[in-house]
Parts: C-alpha cells; structure tokens; sequence
C-alpha cells in the first residue's frame, strides 16, 4: 500500500506526450504506463487488515491541516549512479514545501500506529522508469526533458493505493481517499 498524489489528466497527458520521442530510444529505462503514474507521498508496504481502520482514522488530520496545493510537474533526472541508473522520473514545481510538510504528517501518523516507515527524506518525485540491471542504460536520457514544464493543476486529494502485484502489469485499487482543504 501506498499514500499518493495523483497527477490531473492534463498533467498525465502532456507528460505522455513530451516522453514520445524518448520511449524507444537506446538505453530507454522500462517505462511505467502513464495510467500507474502518482506521486507517492509514502510507501507503506503490507499493511495488516487489523491496523487498516486505525490507518485510515490517521491518516484524516494529517491531511485535513494541508492547504490547498497546485503542483506543476517539470524536469527530469535520475536515481542511481551514471554507471547504473534505476529509476528515471520527473520533477515537481510549484507547493513542493507543502507536499513535503504533508509527508511527513503523513509519516508520523502511520509511525504512530507502529508501522514502519522509510527512513530517508521524502523527494517529490514521479517514476517514469525503471532500468533494468544488465540492460543497457542511458543515463544522460533524463537530460532530455531538463526543459520540460507541464501544466499546474490544484491538488484535490490524497489517496490510499493497494498494489496488486503479479505476472501482469500491477494493478492498483483505491482504498481510501482524503480531500484537501479549499
């Protein structure tokens, strides 16, 4: 499971259509489906159905103290080293200070509950995609969209994804949703 904000579907589709030409390119990560783009807030793993109740009771102040937010997704770069990048993604402009606060309100709630948390700060991020090890890999492909500016669009919730993982592409299921302020 997972807490998320999910792109508007202008956002979704511009993105979409500006990593066209990078799709096929040489050394291109394997890309994830713009219909399984989100921001993640916090990953939380295999939550015990006992502590999902108690979770989403949590989860409600942490995001009801959130001003309203407008995100706006531009840029691009890598995680990993040049030699072996992992994951490709887009950058976030626009309430990035906001979206962190509310992460990690987010993290303390689900801390609160006993369930464990990464430890490392939150960088808001969309996964674009992900190389895979021994596959030729092009480091330098994110550099591409280093000018790249989409649509702004108001944040209007945040989400509780369930992964449904398996031979197939994952599938994600909404669980819960709360509606930011404004």
């Amino acid at each position: 499971m997972f807490l998320a904000v999910d792109p508007s579907p202008a956002a979704v589709a511009h993105l979409d259509r500006a990593l066209q030409p990078l799709r096929a390119a040489p050394g291109a990560p394997r890309w994830t489906p713009p219909s399984r783009w989100h921001l993640t807030l916090l990953f939380l793993g295999d939550v015990p159905a006992g502590l999902l109740a108690p979770l989403t009771t949590a989860v409600a102040p942490a995001v009801a103290g959130t001003p309203p937010l407008t995100l706006q997704l531009a840029g691009a770069g890598r995680f990993g080293p040049p030699r072996r990048p992992a994951v490709c993604w887009a950058g976030l402009t626009g309430d990035v200070a906001g979206l962190t606060a509310l992460a990690g309100r987010l993290s303390a709630a689900v801390q609160a509950l006993g369930l464990p948390v990464e430890d490392r700060p939150f960088r808001a991020h969309l996964t674009l995609g992900r190389w895979r090890p021994g596959r030729p890999a092009d480091a330098a492909l994110p550099d591409r969209l280093a000018g790249y500016a989409g649509p702004a669009w108001p944040v209007p919730e945040v989400v509780l994804w369930r992964s449904h993982l398996g031979r197939a592409e994952p599938r994600y299921e909404r669980v819960a949703a709360w509606p930011l302020a404004g």
